[in-house]
């Protein structure tokens, strides 16, 4: 459940007033402004008001909510901000409104004056209907209903995309690669661009001195250009940092490329990176990444609920993810971004909604739904013929065979422990594996006999990470057993390595003899044995 209290303005609100927030965000250079938005769709702000952010008229700081009269019943759908700052908003039917700081026209009335109070932003978007807007330092961004792109504001580094650097006082339709394409996402860095298209193609434009276009090259672009790096990737999700960006695929995979100071691109390092670089490859399926153009932090959610950040988190530089007790991106950056930001407008609307593979998590092992049992070691676990009909090709083949026509309620199961059978049974509703590597080594069997490929290769990671001179013996016996070749080299590799300590193990000379001998035969031609 998202929890707005853990933004420290927040706590001014009393319980009742909580309860009526529907969206909210947190923006300013220090995190000193919010807004929110009741479930009547009523506008609220406070904070410390700098540039007139928060759109009451007047340019002073306040505590206590303000209601923006301007606003009320009329329901948002997109909001972002400056660094100015400046707020940009988009209402459900289409029309954008702007307030803030104004002295690059990144409100786009045509002015740099200072903008005291919401006013729709008309010229050519008069005509359209806006989706979704997107805020940089002090440029802006919409998205049209139809896919278009209009940026507006400073343009020092081309930002606007216009293939010029004046600034642009209202918006302006960026075409140049984007003309005739449909555009389905918008994201701005500081001082750059990005937009995702509808084939999954993502272009960028403006500032590159760090790479955060990611085309390459640290050369700023006036046009937008094709990230050719990501070419034969079906992009879903982008997101964008101060100077570094991420990029989510349509098979759950994530790219990263850009500034990496701060470890914010999350290979390991700090180098930065000009062209797209994937990172956790090991992990599980990425569902949802978060970054914001204010900041250098960076967070990603796995299908199983697992969220991991990295980058500058509480003046920490964190060089690669990092596994939180987080349930989503957003507790991220409330806890540990600088400033503590909000990384989008977020919604309490869908607390209670679960996505199908929430769903599938709540419902493992649960009694009350399930059609059928297995019986390991005394104890019972509770599943659903579709779920393993559907996940796995042993249960497939099992349940069309006549013994199952009359099939008793109970299975008994006999050849593994219970850990390791609960653990496989959980992996087909999670697609996650959580054991230690000593019983690790019972599912990697079970994988093996099922013929369960991915569990296999995530059996054998668990294993490498939890490899110690006390059970490393034991996992090469296991790797060699259950033919995971992979595996085995890594065990006898850190064998190798860890010789001295290996061999004054119990497990070392319990073994089978004729494998010792192997091991031995093996070492001693690696060199193990010279002194």
């Amino acid at each position: 459940m998202v929890d707005v209290s853990k933004w420290p303005l927040f706590c001014l609100l009393s319980t009742e007033e909580l309860a009526t927030v529907r969206q909210a965000c947190v923006f300013g250079t220090s995190a000193n402004e919010a807004i929110y938005i009741t479930h009547a769709n009523e506008v609220f702000v406070f904070g410390l008001n700098c540039s007139s952010c928060l759109g009451t008229g007047d340019n002073l700081s306040t505590i206590v909510p303000k209601k923006l009269d301007f606003l009320r019943g009329k329901k948002v759908v997109s909001l972002s901000y400056g660094s100015g700052p400046h707020v940009v908003l988009v209402t459900e039917d289409g029309q954008i409104f702007a307030w803030g700081h104004n002295g690059y026209s990144q409100l786009g009335n045509g002015t740099t004056n200072q903008g005291l109070s919401p006013v729709l932003v008309t010229a050519i978007l008069q005509s359209k209907k806006v989706k979704e807007v997107s805020c940089g330092s002090h440029h802006s961004m919409a998205l049209t209903q139809d896919g278009e792109v209009y940026a507006w504001g400073y343009n020092n580094c081309g930002q606007i995309g216009s293939g010029s650097t004046a600034n642009q006082p209202y918006p302006r339709k960026v075409t140049s690669c984007l003309q005739g394409k449909t555009a389905v996402g918008i994201m701005c860095g500081q001082t750059s661009s990005m937009a995702l298209v509808d084939n999954g193609e993502v272009y960028g434009w403006g500032y590159n001195g760090n790479g955060q276009l990611g085309i390459g090259n640290n050369g700023n672009q006036l046009t937008p250009c094709r990230l050719v790096g990501l070419q034969g990737l079906c992009i879903q999700q982008i997101v964008s940092g101060y100077g570094h960006c991420l990029a989510l695929t349509d098979e759950g995979l994530l790219y990263a490329w850009g500034a990496n100071t701060y470890g914010q691109l999350g290979t390991g390092n700090k180098s930065n990176s000009l062209s797209p670089v994937q990172i956790m490859a090991d992990k599980e399926r990425i569902v949802e990444v978060a970054a914001c153009h204010s900041t250098h932090t960076s967070a990603a959610k796995t299908q199983s609920g697992q969220v991991y950040m990295w980058g500058q988190c509480r003046g920490q530089s964190i060089v690669l993810p990092h596994l939180t007790h987080f349930i989503n991106t957003d507790d991220v950056f409330a806890c540990f971004a600088t400033p503590s930001v909000m990384w989008r407008l977020m919604s309490m609307e869908h607390d209670d909604f679960l996505t199908v593979s929430e769903a599938l998590r709540k419902e493992f092992d649960s009694p009350e739904t399930a059609d059928l049992k297995f019986s390991v070691d005394g104890k019972c676990i509770h599943v659903h013929k579709a779920v393993l009909k559907i996940r796995c090709e042993h249960f497939r083949s099992m349940f069309r065979s006549q013994w199952t026509e009359d099939q008793q309620d109970v299975i008994e199961i006999g050849q593994f422990s219970y850990p390791v059978y609960r653990s496989f049974l959980q992996f087909l509703y999670t697609d996650t594996v959580d054991l230690p590597p000593e019983d690790a080594i019972g599912l990697l069997d079970l994988a093996t006999s099922y013929c369960e490929n991915r569990l296999k290769r995530l059996c054998q990671q668990i294993i490498k990470r939890g490899i110690t001179v006390e059970n490393a013996f034991t996992l090469l016996s296991a790797a060699i057993r259950y033919d995971a070749e992979d595996l085995e080299e890594f065990c006898f590799r850190f064998c190798v390595n860890h010789l001295t300590q290996v061999t004054q193990t119990g497990a070392f000379w319990q073994v089978d003899g004729g494998m010792l001998k192997e091991f031995i035969s093996r070492a001693s031609r690696c060199g193990a044995f010279k002194n």
